[in-house]
């Protein structure tokens, strides 16, 4: 058997037709046939797949692709990792749906996360399973309402928490609220202490505090306009904003302050957790212990599954029922996510992702060195982003550029996405077991694209 990192196709990238090829191509136009037009996905990456393995991605054509995209940070041990492949076959032997009642898969994925979770939550929380990564915001913050008594929840600009039910108001874009069933009452947004592009004219150590305190002035002053604080929720690094890692210092005064006025504190780590930045959970490295914590995304190795973990006193006398959905708890994700995280308790994977993380970090550093249009580049973990700008100076936003890079690395076989408050940001969120060969052949393509890109700017 092959090791974790060899799992990948030979010879990646392999770029052998014209992209998309003939088949993909007459699956892409079947699929506009049949599909709604809201796609976002199939805009960017114009392939059909047939399969995959490790870090790289096959198209029906034959094709392979380096895969950065990891199914944005739902793939974090890779297309058909050997242990989360055999608990997902061994769990399809068992039962692969039901509600609620325990099963093995339910209790030793249970007593599993809970020997992981941060700091105070470790072995003393409770859980409640949700199906979406929005989904698992919507119960946090339906939660922290709750125990509070409060309604409104405080969240941050450029923030991304899921698109459906009351949660989309506490995503940063408008555009998934304009036609959202409910609107944005009760969410009040500030800042997030992203130092490329802070609108307040702070020094860069006194951003973290100048934003706290903002929060603490709508906590303490009846006249501050959004009502009284029933939660602060809040991405450790944001993802779809960016990949933006706030100052360390933020996280632990952020904590100070909610426990401080007993505001509960939500971390959303569906996108963070679960190995991403090179702890297990992200808060683990300022040692912050949340309230309530949002959990999904690879934490069912591509089946869907979420939940949120939360301090155990805040159970006593929810009512039943307080939120459902009959697919919670799917013990065929369990089976893998118990998989999953095990492995991550016991392997030196953290490590690697840590030392390769500042590795690919320091590459990307030195691309942007030689290129005027990286304006910043920032990360943790497989984390990392290279902002684009038309200039350093300006900071103007260099849309068209990110499109055509992206476009370039695609033809040569490398599948990188974008994210940002303008979409100007590319994000490496490659599988953490990506092998070394396709670290740097992805490096290769990314720095050529790059500058190939740059010339028509």
């Amino acid at each position: 058997m092959k090791s974790e990192y060899e799992l990948s196709f030979a010879g990646a990238p392999s770029i052998k037709t014209k992209l998309p090829g003939p088949r993909s191509l007459e699956l892409l136009k079947k699929q506009n046939q049949l599909e709604t037009g809201t796609r976002t996905y199939t805009n960017h990456f114009q392939l059909a797949v047939k399969k995959a393995s490790g870090s790289t991605i096959e198209d029906m054509d034959g094709n392979v692709f380096i895969d950065w995209f990891s199914g944005i940070c739902v793939m974090n041990m890779g297309h058909g990792h050997p242990e989360v492949k055999k608990a997902m076959i061994d769990q399809l032997d068992s039962i692969v749906h039901i509600n609620e009642v325990p099963t093995e898969a339910r209790m030793n994925f249970l007593e599993t996360l809970n020997s992981t979770l941060p700091g105070g939550l470790r072995n003393k929380s409770k859980v409640m399973f949700t199906v979406t990564g929005a989904d698992a915001c919507e119960a946090a913050i339906s939660l922290a309402r709750y125990v509070s008594k409060k309604k409104t929840i405080v969240a941050f600009g450029g923030a991304y928490h899921g698109v459906a039910g009351d949660i989309v108001g506490a995503t940063g874009n408008h555009h998934y609220r304009d036609f959202a069933g409910l609107s944005s009452q009760n969410i009040y947004h500030l800042p997030y202490p992203y130092a490329y592009r802070f609108p307040g004219k702070v020094k860069e150590e006194d951003i973290s505090k100048f934003v706290v305190d903002q929060l603490e002035y709508l906590i303490t002053d009846p006249y501050a306009g959004p009502g009284a604080i029933g939660g602060v929720l809040v991405e450790p690094i944001q993802g779809e904003g960016g990949y933006i890692v706030p100052p360390d210092d933020f996280l632990p005064l952020l904590r100070e302050l909610t426990e401080k006025h007993s505001v509960p504190l939500i971390l959303d780590e569906v996108q963070t957790g679960v190995g991403r930045t090179g702890k297990i959970w992200a808060s683990e490295h300022q040692k912050v212990t949340p309230d309530i914590m949002c959990i999904s995304k690879s934490i069912g190795g591509g089946i869907p599954t979420s939940m949120i973990a939360y301090r155990s006193e805040y159970d006593q006398n929810l009512p039943a029922g307080f939120h459902l959905g009959t697919y919670r708890g799917n013990p065929l994700a369990l089976a893998a996510g118990n998989a999953i995280l095990n492995h991550l308790k016991n392997s030196g994977l953290l490590d690697r992702v840590r030392i390769k993380g500042e590795y690919i970090k320091s590459r990307f550093q030195e691309i942007a060195d030689d290129n005027k249009f990286v304006g910043d580049v920032r990360g943790r973990g497989f984390m990392i982003a290279a902002e684009l700008v038309k200039d350093k100076k300006t900071k103007e936003p260099a849309v068209e550029l990110v499109s055509r890079a992206k476009s370039t690395m695609f033809s040569k076989g490398l599948l990188m996405h974008t994210c940002g408050h303008y979409s100007n940001v590319l994000r490496h969120m490659a599988p953490l077991t990506i092998e070394d060969e396709l670290i740097e052949k992805g490096i290769e393509i990314f720095g050529e694209s790059l500058k190939e890109a740059s010339k028509k700017a």
